[in-house]
């Protein structure tokens, strides 16, 4: 007898505004099954999700049945109720609360004259990293915590209660190579106890050996359902987009270009140590390493947010001594935070505002801001970059991951740097959107701008720079040169 599937949906088709986000979508997931669900950031992914956990209803003829029973109309209460929990990529957690609140709140039992039960709560959030192997001071204020962290508190939030079906909406994000092993092996565990897991990633490495199959989404609507044995990362990626990708190593010598930037004997207590490193004109360099080897520390200091303890910085041969990233921005350095939703980028304001945000002062006439220059500016580095927009008064939410990176990077761009530091650009951007983020940053390399990429992804660093520093324990252990050392090899000395 075939497996009756946990949730089925036929037929499923939203629109907003005259735009149909999802064109007669169907899906299921059975008991147990590790899902993928892939396609490029716009392609209804979240839509689909919305429509399942009730926020969103989906137009007249949709059918949508879990564990065999039909579902009139979904509201978020029932889906809790069934057991289907999200993991959103945004996490929805409260910075002010601590971990054990984070976790647990929504399941806290209620005590005596209506009290919450605050042991409950505590009880839950134990259990709950139990679950997951992790160990985090409960006690901890949530904003103390690093973007990895707070990444396993979602998580772990996620599984408090008895949920059959999880969906988790970029869980790796964030994460490290061994988190991101460790999670795996988390979603394994789930899947062996009869829970049902849609994974949502872009790393598609992990969505290859986590899945057991996956549905593809383009523009709306299905483009099929595949068994994971025999795909590879290269047919996802045709299926996703619609064309072809192809890798290749970019690395090339420099050293018959000038030092922009020289830094000796760099050091911070308890961050990084001893850092000493050239950066030629129009060089990429990347720097990797797991979680805690000091990379996003080191980057920030480069940029005037901390200060260091010991060595020195000479830009183009000039001693610095930034006091602030204002200094460091008026030095010509510019930096791309990790974190694009809270530090990148202002959410509210419009495309436009958040695209001179950072070059505010070559706007000024007579002590106010220019519209005309504000416009030309906009004008430029939207179409530049290939910025899809609206308009550029919408709010820069209403853009999708890749869109709102390209801004990111305009916004630095408009003040015209000489060293663009990028920290995990690709955080939450699809295949198709990255691939043309690396097209910019080899351009913007090409016109012999220096960039300093930071990223925890292998392949990122190894087809998209000229050397790779492989940072441990906030020193620099070792440099590769891509055109040298295998993918495999690189692979081998950052995640052994």
């Amino acid at each position: 007898m075939p497996l009756r599937p946990l949730l089925s949906l036929s037929d499923v088709s939203v629109t907003f505004g005259g735009v149909r986000a999802l064109k007669g979508v169907s899906f299921e997931v059975n008991p147990g099954e590790v899902h993928c669900l892939a396609g490029e950031n716009g392609c209804g992914k979240s839509t689909l999700i919305k429509v399942i956990t009730g926020v969103y209803k989906p137009q007249a003829g949709a059918q949508l049945q879990f564990d065999g029973k039909p579902i009139g109309a979904m509201t978020p209460a029932l889906a809790q109720s069934l057991g289907i929990q999200v993991i959103w990529q945004d996490l929805a957690l409260f910075d002010e609360m601590t971990v054990a609140e984070n976790i647990g709140f929504q399941h806290a039992m209620k005590g005596k004259f209506g009290l919450v039960d605050k042991g409950a709560i505590r009880k839950a959030a134990e259990q709950a990293l139990a679950r997951l192997g992790v160990d985090i001071d409960l006690d901890r204020p949530l904003k103390e915590l690093p973007i990895a962290q707070r990444q396993i508190v979602a998580i772990a939030r996620a599984l408090v209660g008895e949920a059959r079906l999880v969906f988790m909406d970029e869980p790796t994000a964030s994460l490290t190579q061994s988190e991101t092993d460790y999670l795996i092996d988390i979603v394994r565990n789930l899947s062996a106890s009869g829970v049902a897991v849609v994974f949502v990633s872009h790393r598609l490495a992990e969505v290859l050996e986590i899945s057991n199959r996956i549905t593809v989404l383009r523009d709306g609507a299905l483009v099929g359902v595949y068994p994971v044995e025999g795909m590879t990362q290269s047919r996802v990626t045709e299926l996703m987009t619609g064309r072809m990708f192809d890798n290749a190593v970019i690395a090339t010598d420099h050293d018959d270009q000038p030092v922009v930037l020289s830094v000796r004997g760099l050091s911070r207590h308890g961050e990084f140590s001893d850092v000493s490193f050239d950066l030629r004109r129009g060089e990429t360099l990347g720097i990797t390493g797991l979680l805690g080897a000091g990379r996003t520390e080191l980057a920030l200091t480069l940029f005037g947010m901390h200060r260091p303890h010991a060595g020195e910085m000479r830009l183009e041969g000039q001693l610095v001594d930034f006091g602030s990233n204002r200094d460091a921005i008026r030095a010509g350095i510019a930096y791309l935070s990790e974190d694009r939703l809270s530090l990148g980028l202002n959410q509210p304001q419009s495309i436009a505002d958040n695209l001179v945000m950072a070059s505010l002062d070559k706007l000024l006439v007579g002590g106010l801001i220019s519209t005309s220059k504000k416009a030309s500016v906009v004008k430029h580095w939207i179409g530049s970059l290939g910025v899809k927009i609206g308009q550029p008064e919408d709010p820069i939410r209403t853009l999708s991951g890749g869109n709102q990176q390209r801004v990111a990077i305009a916004k630095w761009l408009a003040i015209g740097p000489k060293i663009l530091i990028l920290d995990a650009p690709t955080v939450g951007v699809d295949v198709g959107a990255r691939a043309g983020i690396f097209d910019i940053v080899r351009k913007l390399a090409a016109e012999g701008l220096s960039i300093i990429l930071i990223s925890d992804e292998a392949p990122e660093v190894y087809f998209n720079s000229d050397r790779i520093v492989h940072m441990v324990e906030g020193r620099f252990h070792a440099t590769y040169d891509p055109r040298t050392i295998s993918m495999t090899e690189l692979e081998t000395a950052i995640y052994a």
